[in-house]
Protein backbone atom coordinates (compact mmCIF):
# COMPACT_ATOMS: atom_id res chain seq x y z
CA UNK A 1 0.00 0.00 0.00
CA UNK A 2 1.70 3.54 -1.07
CA UNK A 3 1.36 6.77 0.67
CA UNK A 4 -2.01 7.80 -1.54
CA UNK A 5 -3.66 4.30 -0.95
CA UNK A 6 -2.79 4.92 3.23
CA UNK A 7 -3.99 8.09 2.90
CA UNK A 8 -7.18 7.49 1.14
CA UNK A 9 -8.02 4.68 3.69
CA UNK A 10 -7.40 6.42 6.73
CA UNK A 11 -9.62 9.72 5.34
CA UNK A 12 -11.93 7.06 4.51
CA UNK A 13 -12.52 5.54 7.53
CA UNK A 14 -12.44 8.48 9.48
CA UNK A 15 -15.06 9.92 7.22
CA UNK A 16 -17.33 7.12 7.53
CA UNK A 17 -16.75 7.13 11.38
CA UNK A 18 -17.93 11.09 11.66
CA UNK A 19 -20.56 9.92 9.69
CA UNK A 20 -21.98 7.32 11.87
CA UNK A 21 -21.21 9.24 15.07
CA UNK A 22 -23.46 12.11 13.71
CA UNK A 23 -26.05 10.05 12.59
CA UNK A 24 -26.08 8.28 15.83
CA UNK A 25 -26.49 11.69 17.54
CA UNK A 26 -29.22 12.90 15.29
CA UNK A 27 -31.28 9.48 15.95
CA UNK A 28 -31.73 10.44 19.24
CA UNK A 29 -35.40 12.10 18.72
CA UNK A 30 -35.62 11.31 15.18
CA UNK A 31 -38.72 9.38 13.73
CA UNK A 32 -38.45 5.93 12.58
CA UNK A 33 -39.24 4.02 9.47
CA UNK A 34 -39.75 -0.03 10.40
CA UNK A 35 -38.09 0.79 13.56
CA UNK A 36 -35.04 2.34 11.92
CA UNK A 37 -34.54 6.23 12.63
CA UNK A 38 -35.02 8.26 9.23
CA UNK A 39 -31.67 10.17 9.90
CA UNK A 40 -30.27 6.65 9.55
CA UNK A 41 -31.80 6.14 6.20
CA UNK A 42 -30.40 9.32 5.25
CA UNK A 43 -27.10 8.89 6.05
CA UNK A 44 -26.70 5.58 4.38
CA UNK A 45 -28.57 7.41 1.12
CA UNK A 46 -25.86 9.55 0.94
CA UNK A 47 -23.04 7.77 1.07
CA UNK A 48 -24.43 5.47 -1.06
CA UNK A 49 -25.19 7.83 -3.62
CA UNK A 50 -21.88 9.22 -4.04
CA UNK A 51 -20.08 6.03 -3.92
CA UNK A 52 -22.28 4.29 -7.16
CA UNK A 53 -21.70 8.10 -8.49
CA UNK A 54 -17.70 7.58 -8.05
CA UNK A 55 -17.58 4.10 -10.86
CA UNK A 56 -18.55 6.08 -14.00
CA UNK A 57 -16.73 9.34 -12.76
CA UNK A 58 -13.43 7.23 -12.17
CA UNK A 59 -13.59 5.19 -15.07
CA UNK A 60 -14.14 8.05 -17.35
CA UNK A 61 -11.67 10.18 -15.36
CA UNK A 62 -14.15 12.92 -15.01
CA UNK A 63 -15.24 15.52 -11.95
CA UNK A 64 -17.74 17.28 -13.75
CA UNK A 65 -20.42 15.70 -12.06
CA UNK A 66 -19.01 15.95 -8.64
CA UNK A 67 -20.30 19.07 -7.71
CA UNK A 68 -24.35 18.20 -9.17
CA UNK A 69 -24.03 14.82 -7.31
CA UNK A 70 -23.10 16.89 -4.09
CA UNK A 71 -26.78 19.14 -5.07
CA UNK A 72 -28.67 15.83 -5.93
CA UNK A 73 -27.43 13.91 -2.56
CA UNK A 74 -28.73 17.00 -0.42
CA UNK A 75 -32.37 16.83 -2.65
CA UNK A 76 -32.44 13.32 -2.18
CA UNK A 77 -32.10 13.53 1.55
CA UNK A 78 -34.52 15.82 2.34
CA UNK A 79 -36.81 13.86 0.09
CA UNK A 80 -36.22 10.62 2.41
CA UNK A 81 -36.65 12.79 5.20
CA UNK A 82 -40.09 13.63 4.38
CA UNK A 83 -41.20 10.08 3.20
CA UNK A 84 -39.87 8.95 6.69
CA UNK A 85 -41.44 11.32 8.85
CA UNK A 86 -45.20 11.19 9.35
CA UNK A 87 -46.24 14.06 11.37
CA UNK A 88 -44.63 16.99 9.32
CA UNK A 89 -45.01 20.99 10.30
CA UNK A 90 -44.96 24.12 8.82
CA UNK A 91 -41.37 24.23 9.59
CA UNK A 92 -40.38 20.78 8.17
CA UNK A 93 -41.53 21.88 5.01
CA UNK A 94 -40.55 25.50 4.67
CA UNK A 95 -37.14 23.89 5.80
CA UNK A 96 -37.02 21.45 2.92
CA UNK A 97 -37.98 23.79 0.42
CA UNK A 98 -35.45 26.17 1.94
CA UNK A 99 -32.64 23.41 1.20
CA UNK A 100 -34.07 22.60 -2.25
CA UNK A 101 -33.82 25.70 -3.66
CA UNK A 102 -30.65 26.10 -2.58
CA UNK A 103 -29.28 22.64 -3.63
CA UNK A 104 -30.79 22.84 -7.41
CA UNK A 105 -29.27 27.22 -7.07
CA UNK A 106 -26.09 26.25 -6.03
CA UNK A 107 -25.57 22.89 -8.02
CA UNK A 108 -26.59 23.95 -11.26
CA UNK A 109 -24.36 26.80 -10.93
CA UNK A 110 -21.19 25.02 -10.08
CA UNK A 111 -22.05 22.51 -12.98
CA UNK A 112 -22.44 24.89 -15.48
CA UNK A 113 -19.05 27.17 -14.59
CA UNK A 114 -17.03 23.59 -14.59
CA UNK A 115 -18.76 22.65 -18.01
CA UNK A 116 -17.48 25.93 -19.22
CA UNK A 117 -14.21 25.93 -17.46
CA UNK A 118 -13.49 22.46 -18.80
CA UNK A 119 -13.17 20.69 -15.21
CA UNK A 120 -11.89 21.50 -11.92
CA UNK A 121 -8.10 22.45 -10.83
CA UNK A 122 -8.57 20.78 -7.34
CA UNK A 123 -9.43 17.42 -9.36
CA UNK A 124 -6.51 17.28 -12.26
CA UNK A 125 -4.15 14.94 -10.34
CA UNK A 126 -6.61 13.28 -7.91
CA UNK A 127 -8.85 11.83 -10.57
CA UNK A 128 -6.22 9.62 -11.85
CA UNK A 129 -5.94 8.23 -8.49
CA UNK A 130 -8.63 5.99 -7.58
CA UNK A 131 -8.02 5.90 -3.78
CA UNK A 132 -7.56 9.12 -3.08
CA UNK A 133 -10.46 10.27 -5.84
CA UNK A 134 -13.09 7.51 -3.89
CA UNK A 135 -11.90 9.54 -0.45
CA UNK A 136 -12.96 13.15 -1.90
CA UNK A 137 -17.08 11.50 -2.63
CA UNK A 138 -16.67 10.40 0.55
CA UNK A 139 -16.17 13.14 1.66
CA UNK A 140 -18.68 14.58 -0.40
CA UNK A 141 -21.46 12.31 1.31
CA UNK A 142 -19.60 13.51 5.08
CA UNK A 143 -20.37 17.14 3.65
CA UNK A 144 -23.96 16.84 2.89
CA UNK A 145 -24.57 15.25 6.05
CA UNK A 146 -22.50 17.57 8.35
CA UNK A 147 -23.95 20.53 6.36
CA UNK A 148 -27.70 19.47 6.48
CA UNK A 149 -27.72 18.29 9.85
CA UNK A 150 -29.78 21.01 11.12
CA UNK A 151 -32.29 20.73 8.55
CA UNK A 152 -32.55 16.88 8.82
CA UNK A 153 -33.16 17.21 12.78
CA UNK A 154 -36.21 19.66 11.75
CA UNK A 155 -37.59 17.34 9.10
CA UNK A 156 -37.42 14.12 11.28
CA UNK A 157 -38.12 15.07 14.76
CA UNK A 158 -40.43 13.68 16.89
CA UNK A 159 -41.26 16.87 18.70
CA UNK A 160 -43.24 19.89 17.00
CA UNK A 161 -43.59 23.20 17.85
CA UNK A 162 -45.16 26.52 16.18
CA UNK A 163 -43.52 28.29 13.80
CA UNK A 164 -42.40 31.40 16.50
CA UNK A 165 -40.04 34.19 15.91
CA UNK A 166 -37.05 31.79 16.13
CA UNK A 167 -38.05 30.43 12.20
CA UNK A 168 -38.97 33.83 11.44
CA UNK A 169 -35.59 35.20 11.99
CA UNK A 170 -33.92 31.92 10.95
CA UNK A 171 -35.96 32.46 7.55
CA UNK A 172 -35.10 36.06 7.00
CA UNK A 173 -31.41 34.87 7.84
CA UNK A 174 -31.41 32.65 5.38
CA UNK A 175 -33.23 34.76 2.43
CA UNK A 176 -30.83 37.76 3.20
CA UNK A 177 -27.65 35.12 3.10
CA UNK A 178 -29.27 33.30 -0.33
CA UNK A 179 -30.06 36.95 -1.86
CA UNK A 180 -26.18 38.00 -1.52
CA UNK A 181 -24.66 34.59 -2.91
CA UNK A 182 -26.78 34.88 -5.76
CA UNK A 183 -25.72 38.71 -6.34
CA UNK A 184 -22.10 37.99 -5.55
CA UNK A 185 -22.00 35.03 -7.95
CA UNK A 186 -23.83 36.65 -10.75
CA UNK A 187 -21.79 39.98 -10.62
CA UNK A 188 -18.62 37.38 -10.70
CA UNK A 189 -20.11 35.62 -13.49
CA UNK A 190 -20.76 38.70 -15.60
CA UNK A 191 -17.58 40.50 -14.76
CA UNK A 192 -16.02 37.78 -16.36
CA UNK A 193 -17.80 37.46 -19.36
CA UNK A 194 -15.98 40.98 -20.44
CA UNK A 195 -12.82 40.96 -22.42
CA UNK A 196 -12.45 43.81 -20.90
CA UNK A 197 -11.73 42.31 -17.82
CA UNK A 198 -9.35 39.73 -18.96
CA UNK A 199 -7.10 39.44 -16.38
CA UNK A 200 -8.51 41.79 -13.90
CA UNK A 201 -10.02 40.72 -10.29
CA UNK A 202 -13.43 41.96 -9.39
CA UNK A 203 -13.47 44.54 -6.84
CA UNK A 204 -16.66 45.75 -7.83
CA UNK A 205 -20.44 45.42 -6.54
CA UNK A 206 -20.39 43.09 -3.38
CA UNK A 207 -16.86 42.50 -4.23
CA UNK A 208 -16.32 45.88 -2.91
CA UNK A 209 -17.37 45.30 0.26
CA UNK A 210 -15.92 41.86 0.93
CA UNK A 211 -12.88 39.70 -0.68
CA UNK A 212 -15.75 36.60 -0.49
CA UNK A 213 -19.21 37.90 -0.48
CA UNK A 214 -20.33 34.49 -1.62
CA UNK A 215 -19.19 32.83 0.95
CA UNK A 216 -20.55 35.33 3.38
CA UNK A 217 -23.82 34.52 2.04
CA UNK A 218 -23.51 30.80 1.91
CA UNK A 219 -22.88 31.09 5.98
CA UNK A 220 -25.18 33.54 6.71
CA UNK A 221 -27.77 30.95 4.97
CA UNK A 222 -26.65 28.09 6.62
CA UNK A 223 -26.69 30.00 10.31
CA UNK A 224 -30.51 31.07 9.18
CA UNK A 225 -31.65 27.09 9.20
CA UNK A 226 -29.67 26.61 12.88
CA UNK A 227 -31.54 29.06 14.24
CA UNK A 228 -34.67 27.93 12.69
CA UNK A 229 -34.02 24.42 14.16
CA UNK A 230 -32.79 25.72 17.77
CA UNK A 231 -36.28 25.58 19.46
CA UNK A 232 -36.51 21.68 18.43
CA UNK A 233 -32.93 20.85 19.28
CA UNK A 234 -32.34 18.43 22.92
CA UNK A 235 -30.38 16.24 24.31
CA UNK A 236 -27.82 14.77 21.51
CA UNK A 237 -29.53 16.83 18.82
CA UNK A 238 -27.57 19.44 19.97
CA UNK A 239 -24.57 17.87 17.63
CA UNK A 240 -26.76 19.39 14.69
CA UNK A 241 -25.47 22.65 15.20
CA UNK A 242 -22.71 21.50 13.69
CA UNK A 243 -23.75 22.61 10.79
CA UNK A 244 -22.85 26.63 10.26
CA UNK A 245 -19.60 25.89 12.39
CA UNK A 246 -18.72 23.09 9.92
CA UNK A 247 -19.71 25.36 7.11
CA UNK A 248 -17.86 28.20 8.64
CA UNK A 249 -14.27 26.45 9.11
CA UNK A 250 -14.74 24.69 5.46
CA UNK A 251 -14.47 27.89 3.59
CA UNK A 252 -12.52 29.85 5.68
CA UNK A 253 -9.52 27.56 6.94
CA UNK A 254 -10.27 24.73 4.61
CA UNK A 255 -11.26 24.69 1.12
CA UNK A 256 -12.39 27.93 0.25
CA UNK A 257 -11.09 31.05 0.84
CA UNK A 258 -7.79 29.87 1.85
CA UNK A 259 -6.95 28.46 -1.49
CA UNK A 260 -8.53 31.32 -3.48
CA UNK A 261 -6.62 33.82 -1.75
CA UNK A 262 -3.19 32.05 -2.44
CA UNK A 263 -4.30 31.71 -6.04
CA UNK A 264 -5.01 35.46 -6.08
CA UNK A 265 -1.72 36.17 -4.34
CA UNK A 266 0.32 34.30 -7.12
CA UNK A 267 -1.76 36.09 -9.60
CA UNK A 268 -2.20 39.58 -8.68
CA UNK A 269 0.77 39.50 -5.64
CA UNK A 270 2.88 42.66 -6.90
CA UNK A 271 -0.31 44.60 -8.27
CA UNK A 272 0.14 47.91 -5.94
CA UNK A 273 -3.80 48.19 -6.80
CA UNK A 274 -4.37 44.65 -5.89
CA UNK A 275 -2.41 45.13 -2.54
CA UNK A 276 -4.30 48.31 -2.37
CA UNK A 277 -7.88 46.06 -2.19
CA UNK A 278 -6.15 43.50 0.37
CA UNK A 279 -6.02 46.17 2.76
CA UNK A 280 -9.00 48.28 2.23
CA UNK A 281 -11.67 44.88 1.90
CA UNK A 282 -12.37 43.04 4.71
CA UNK A 283 -11.78 38.90 3.73
CA UNK A 284 -15.38 38.16 4.66
CA UNK A 285 -18.08 40.37 6.10
CA UNK A 286 -19.42 43.05 4.39
CA UNK A 287 -18.28 46.74 4.92
CA UNK A 288 -18.88 49.67 2.77
CA UNK A 289 -15.81 50.63 0.94
CA UNK A 290 -13.63 53.61 2.45
CA UNK A 291 -12.61 54.89 -1.03
CA UNK A 292 -13.10 53.20 -4.91
CA UNK A 293 -10.41 51.70 -6.40
CA UNK A 294 -9.72 52.58 -10.00
CA UNK A 295 -9.85 49.60 -12.35
CA UNK A 296 -6.56 48.69 -14.45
Amino acid sequence: MNKHQRLAFITVTLTVGLGAGLTIALSDGSSKVGGVPAVVLCAGAAFAINWLAFVPSYLKRTEHYFDLVGSLTHLTLIFVALVGTSDLDLRAIVVSVLVGVWAVRLGSFLFLRAKQAGGDGRFDTIKHHPGTFFSWWSLQALWVLVTGSCSLAVITSMERQSFGWFAGAGLALWGAGFLIEIVADRQKTQFRSESRNSGSFIQSGLWAWSRHPNYFGEILLWIGIAVVAIPLLSGWRWVALISPIFVFVLLTCISGIPILERRANERWGDDPIYREYLQSTPILLLRKPKAKIKNL
